[in-house]
Order: C-alpha cells, then structure tokens, then sequence
C-alpha cells in the first residue's frame, strides 16, 4: 500500500512503475456471472451489464455488490496552450464552473444528487490564487506552461499531481466509498487529450483532434497544427508515456492519471467518463501494468478520439448518445444504470420463484 509520504521529493517514475497492484479476484468475477444465470431471465438477458457488475464484484472482492457509496472526483486545472486560442473561451471559466462545482450548482452536481453521488471537485491547477469554499485544495501550480512553448510540466510537478489522485483515492477509500466516478474541467483539455491520445496512440493528429466545446473550422484547423507542431518539436511519437503526459498534458490529466492508479491500489472500481478520462486511463496503464482491470466504461463521447482509446483499452460503453458535457456527467450517469441492473442482480427472483426450469448455458 502506498504510504503518506508519496507526495515527496523521492517519489520517482521509477517508484510509481514498481507499485504492486493485486488483480481482481477472477473466482470471484465466475460465482457472479453464474448467479447471474440463476436469476429468472434469458441467459445474458442484461447483457453488457452482467459482465460490468461481475467485474465490480472481483474488484470489491464480494458477491453481494455494494455499490450505496459513490463519489465522483472532478479534478479542474488551466492549461497554458489555450494562449495559442485554440479555445472558444478563457481560463477564467474554469474558475467559474469550478466554483459552480463546489456549490453542487453544476450539471455534474445536479446529477450526482440524483444518483446519491458525493460530489469531490478538486484544485488541482486553477490559474487563480482565489480560495474556495467547497474546493479540495490540491493545487500543483496556478495551471500548465503552453506546450507550444515549452513542456507543459515538470517531472516534479507531474509526479505530485499523481500522488494527489492516488491520495483522494485512499481517502475516498477510507470513507467507505465502493466505486468512484472520474471528472474534470478545465479549459483546453481537449486540446491536452488529443495531445496525448495523438502521441500515446502514434496516430494522425486530425484523426483524434474535435472541437471541444465548440470551435469553428479555422479553430479546428489551428488547433490540429499546435499540436502537430508540439508532437514534431519534441518528437512525441517516439517518447514514453511520461515523457507525453509531461510535456502535453494537463494537471487534470495527470491528477485523473492517479485516480485511475489509487483505484487498482485500494480495489476501487473507477468509472470513466469521456476522452479526457479515457486518456488518464490509457496513461495510467501504460504507466503501471494491471490499471485498466479495475475500470469502468460510461459512454462514448462526441470526440473523435474516444473510438480508439476504447480499442486501446479493450471497453465498450454501454451509453451512446453523443454527450460532450463533461464534468464526469456520463460517469455519473452509469451510476444510475449499474443501480438499476444491481436491483436486478440483488433481488434475484429465480427460476423456482417462477415455476420455470432453468436455463442451461451450452456456449
């Protein structure tokens, strides 16, 4: 287990690639799927959802799936390059949801509430000094250098935001919280995650490049040349995946980089949300082996990108209907949907409760 001292100046890449993470408990994932089959339905009758619910099980270790205490943690940071307008809007909206977040106000709030989520909206690189009630303070630095210009962090600034995510995770642990959401906001970070998915994936930049929040076509255009321009400068095909987050990356991504990490450390299912977790998730496994066993697909989001990192990561979402809000709102959405399939799961009206004979699985 990771110790209080993780955020240190002796924390290194080398250190965090030699975590140890404990598997899931595959005899556990089989005794779920077979008391998915007692229940009185046709075999893999809730489809995606008894493979998901199995593979929460093997992560919390039970049978009976306790999932009543849920977080969502939505890590929020600046990002330098939106200085080379690749953005519709300015920093100073990041601070402005963020304080929306912390008063529960936000798209994201609204829903956790309606889902019975804790809502935990972090400070992990808001350009501003300003205090906020209701934000968890965790803040590197006052948001990213532009990568256009220089590497967005430094090694030390990248290893503290993942200590801090890895931290929330333990703590969140703590509180009894069983499955956890991912979220984030930050200006820019659409252009960080193409970024990255561009350089982690060695794929054409217009191939995983979108609009965001909603850039017109000469902004599109712009936007695909920075970060072509940032993958060349510091040749970020042929750079690891430390190097990429390090350098194009976002304190958002890097804090979520630790959530996704914190989640196979303590057994806590993580639940994605659009392309920006998605590319967390990716980092994170490629960072340490055996990440990716404890995460949870939402939905596929409106970016062009998230097609290839569910490839990459071997998910299929179960939502599909073009979300682009994030926050870690298609996150929180699941919430509701794996709720409602564990009522089904739970109850567990068999086929005797019924007077009919059981299924029998042949394939």
């Amino acid at each position: 287990m990771i110790e209080n001292s993780i955020i240190s100046d002796h924390f290194t890449v080398e250190e965090l690639k030699k975590l140890k993470i404990t598997p899931p408990d595959a005899k556990m994932y089989k005794k779920i799927r077979s008391n998915w089959d007692s229940v009185a339905k046709p075999l893999d009758g809730m489809g995606d959802f008894e493979l998901l619910t199995a593979k929460i099980g093997a992560v919390l270790g039970d049978e009976n799936i306790d999932i009543s205490k849920k977080a969502v943690i939505m890590m929020c940071a600046d990002n330098g390059v939106v200085a080379e307008g690749i953005s519709q809007s300015g920093q100073e909206v990041t601070l402005a949801v963020a304080k929306s977040m912390a008063r529960k106000a936000s798209s994201v709030g609204r829903m956790a509430m309606t889902a019975g989520a804790d809502t935990i909206p972090v400070d992990i690189g808001i350009n501003s000094d300003e205090s906020v009630k209701g934000l968890l303070q965790r803040k590197v630095r006052r948001g990213t250098r532009n990568f256009a210009k220089e590497p967005a962090m430094t090694r030390a600034e990248t290893l503290e935001a993942i200590a801090a995510g890895i931290e929330i995770v333990r703590g969140c642990k703590a509180n009894g919280c069983r499955i956890i959401a991912t979220g984030e906001m930050g200006i820019g970070n659409t252009t960080t995650s193409a970024a990255m998915a561009a350089a982690m994936l060695r794929c054409n930049v217009a191939t995983v490049t979108g609009r965001g929040a909603g850039i017109n076509d000469s902004g599109l255009e712009r936007k695909i040349r920075v970060i072509e321009s940032a993958i060349e400068k510091y040749d970020l095909y042929n750079k690891d995946t430390f190097e990429i987050l390090m350098t194009v990356g976002g304190l958002d991504i890097a804090g979520l980089v630790g959530v996704c990490i914190g989640g196979a450390l303590y057994h806590i299912p993580v639940v994605l949300d659009g392309v920006i977790s998605m590319v967390s998730a990716l980092a994170a496994g490629r960072l340490l082996s055996g990440v990716t066993d404890f995460i949870i697909p939402s939905h596929e989001g409106r970016e062009p990108a998230v097609a290839l990192l569910c490839e990459a990561l071997s998910v299929r979402p179960v939502i599909r209907a073009s979300l682009a809000l994030g926050e870690g709102t298609g996150a929180v959405m699941m919430f509701a949907l794996l709720d409602m399939a564990l009522s089904v799961y739970k109850g567990r009206t068999t086929f005797d409760d019924i007077s009919v004979s059981q299924y029998e699985r042949y394939v």
